[in-house]
């Protein structure tokens, strides 16, 4: 606002009473209090004050012009207060669960939130342990599978996560180019029969034989870079397969291999401002 500063000046003036007390307050010389007041009255074509040995008083004019002054400098007094206190509310620790290797799914939304909420510390948890939202471990979890079923839980689908076949180039150079209809003559890489669900199991037991798989493991992080690695053909999240460029789909897809992934966050927290704000980040950046 154009010459905010000697309003400002003519306001303090007008409340303290005298240049020298308005000065003080303002923490500047006299010299330049004189100089706001005359600039702003020449600026608006009237006086402000009537000048006195017993100080400054306010005319018709400065009583009107100063009360509308008066009404802005509150207004800037209230945005000030509102600010602090919305700066208040979007602080501390906001905690995130999710399951080991899924990270990536969260980090734009995470860099939105850091860019708006400065002051709000992110912690991720990745593990294979699902976090318990009613012992406080976390903020907002992000399950894998089954919708949670926990009375207390307020549940809400995420994003559906697609897999597919993928192989690395090296893999196709030394033993060709696999069809979907021929995959029995290729090497594969996988997690054990009997370790832990994964939702391209099934299919993918259906169109192999045990003893075409060359490497088995639980470690998400081994199978990727076993298939990145040409030692055989695997499943990887098309999000994942797409951070390496030596990576082919072989198998698209398919509705049977997809799985759902849920935020979860606990009935006494999920109205507090900040989990409400990451959520909103959440859905804005998915749909």
């Amino acid at each position: 606002m154009q010459h905010w500063n000697e309003i400002r000046t003519a306001l303090i003036v007008a409340r303290a009473g005298t240049v020298q007390a308005a000065a003080a307050q303002i923490g500047v010389h006299r010299a330049t209090v004189h100089r706001h007041i005359d600039l702003l009255e020449a600026t608006l074509g009237t006086k402000l004050f009537i000048r006195s040995a017993k100080g400054y008083v306010l005319t018709e004019d400065g009583h009107a012009i100063l009360e509308v002054a008066h009404k802005a400098d509150q207004m800037f007094l209230n945005l000030e207060g509102n600010v602090k206190k919305r700066q208040a509310v979007y602080s501390g620790d906001l905690i995130l669960s999710i399951f080991h290797g899924f990270g990536g799914l969260l980090m734009p939304s995470i860099r939105v939130m850091n860019e708006k909420h400065p002051n709000v510390r992110i912690q991720v948890i990745s593990s294979e342990k699902m976090s318990r939202l009613e012992y406080g471990e976390a903020h907002i979890a992000f399950r894998l599978g089954a919708k949670p079923d926990v009375l207390d839980y307020v549940v809400k689908p995420f994003l559906k996560l697609s897999f597919g076949l993928y192989a690395s180039t090296e893999y196709i150079a030394e033993h060709g180019q696999p069809h979907q209809s021929s995959l029995m003559n290729h090497r594969f890489v996988g997690p054990p029969a009997d370790g832990t669900k994964r939702p391209y199991l099934d299919w993918l037991r259906q169109q192999t034989t045990p003893d075409q798989f060359v490497l088995t493991s639980e470690s998400r992080v081994c199978l990727h870079q076993a298939i990145v690695s040409g030692v055989g053909l695997g499943f990887m999240a098309g999000f994942e397969a797409a951070q390496y460029q030596n990576l082919v789909e072989i198998v698209p897809a398919l509705p049977q291999t997809a799985i759902q992934i849920w935020s979860v966050t606990h009935v006494d927290l999920h109205r507090t401002a900040k989990v409400q704000e990451f959520l909103a980040i959440l859905k804005a950046k998915t749909s």
